[in-house]
């Protein structure tokens, strides 16, 4: 089967794991140090503003707390987003306001936001939908203009940027996922980013037990060093020595990840462009740069959910991503999104990662080729 996404692990992974083993200590340790140093030097900042945690998803539930959203408090949330999002403002208490997004992008645009902002609004939790950007200039603009937060799930936007500026580091928080689905891969672990240097402070403690003082080997101050205090009540959300391994050997490879993406996207476009009953990602502008995460095709014709099953019994596995809040039953939420509910039946996202061979990706093309000659 060729998978959407798969991650490209070797030998250099597994050398750096076996000297953390061979250090007897696999906790957070010098290599998240080095690994947070490197990530923040290709963000353009450094570790004053950027941190570590154990998941992207902790990232989300955290910022409600960090950038201090109360339960009377309204977050706008784009309907097309990730469960983890909407579940991180709900679980605040506080009260999550979907809106449209745009429907070839599958990204929130200004006008959709502003048409639900009220008095209550405390902050915009937006996607950059497979690590396309959203457009931040008019985005910003809205939010500094009512005075509202501005946090980035950046989840699949590694190395992506909006006008020369890493993506995740424009609004007040970013966040970047590095599970076993994503680009660059440790099994699970995320970093953070925060314009403010002083809630980047306060998160270093709230995750870690709200932890005043450190302990054990790092604490040289104190001469009881088992002695703590705390500020709040933090969670422990750390990332480890043996995650950082992975994520460090994976970092040099990043180039070589970006590229083979890109030519993945490039081939997909060259092969699909003259499908009439396909509408192919839109034409990103010159100053953007996306991760090529997804690679998201439109069916014009209403057969989207055939192509998916017959891509899957010729051995290719397809899916849709993000299916929308509004239609989720748990969250008990109503409105008109006609832009989401025209993306959600009809886009369907192509297998894109760097293991992806010549012949894959030639058999994808094949079979969407094949499949149009009989059904459409």
């Amino acid at each position: 089967m060729i998978n959407v996404y798969q991650p490209s692990l070797g030998k250099e992974e597994l050398n750096r794991i076996e000297k953390v083993f061979e250090s007897n200590w696999i906790g957070k340790g010098k290599l998240v140090n080095e690994f947070e140093e490197k990530y923040a030097a290709m963000l353009g900042t450094d570790t004053k503003h950027v941190i570590s945690t154990n998941c992207c998803t902790e990232g989300l539930f955290s910022s409600m707390h960090l950038l201090d959203v109360k339960p009377e408090d309204e977050v706008i949330l784009p309907t097309i987003s990730f469960v983890g999002a909407a579940n991180s403002i709900c679980a605040n208490g506080s009260k999550m306001v979907l809106c449209d997004v745009d429907p070839r992008t599958l990204n929130v645009r200004a006008e959709d936001i502003e048409k639900v902002i009220t008095k209550k609004t405390k902050a915009i939790l937006l996607l950059h939908f497979g690590g396309i950007p959203c457009e931040m200039d008019d985005i910003m603009d809205l939010a500094n203009s009512h005075g509202i937060k501005v946090i980035e799930d950046c989840a699949a936007g590694v190395c992506s940027s909006y006008k020369g500026r890493a993506l995740g580091t424009i609004g007040d928080m970013g966040m970047w996922s590095f599970d076993a689905m994503k680009i660059l891969v440790c099994g699970d672990g995320a970093m953070l980013y925060f314009k403010d240097e002083e809630v980047r402070n306060r998160a270093e403690k709230w995750l870690y037990f709200g932890l005043e003082t450190k302990s054990g080997y790092e604490n040289s101050v104190a001469q009881k060093w088992w002695e703590f205090n705390i500020s709040c009540y933090g969670h422990r959300a750390i990332m480890n020595d043996v995650a950082a391994a992975m994520a460090l050997a994976q970092f040099e490879k990043l180039p070589l990840f970006m590229e083979k993406r890109k030519a993945v996207n490039d081939y997909y476009n060259d092969n699909l462009k003259e499908i009439s009953w396909l509408e192919l990602p839109p034409v990103l502008p010159e100053n953007v740069k996306s991760s090529y995460y997804f690679y998201h095709i439109q069916i014009k014709n209403g057969k989207r959910d055939e192509l998916a099953t017959y891509l899957r019994q010729n051995g290719i596995y397809t899916t849709y991503r993000y299916f929308p809040i509004h239609r989720v039953k748990g969250y008990n939420v109503s409105g008109e999104f006609p832009n989401a509910d025209y993306a959600t039946d009809n886009t369907l996202c192509l297998p894109i990662h760097q293991s992806l061979s010549d012949s894959d990706m030639e058999l994808v093309v094949n079979k969407i080729i094949e499949f149009g000659k009989q059904y459409c």
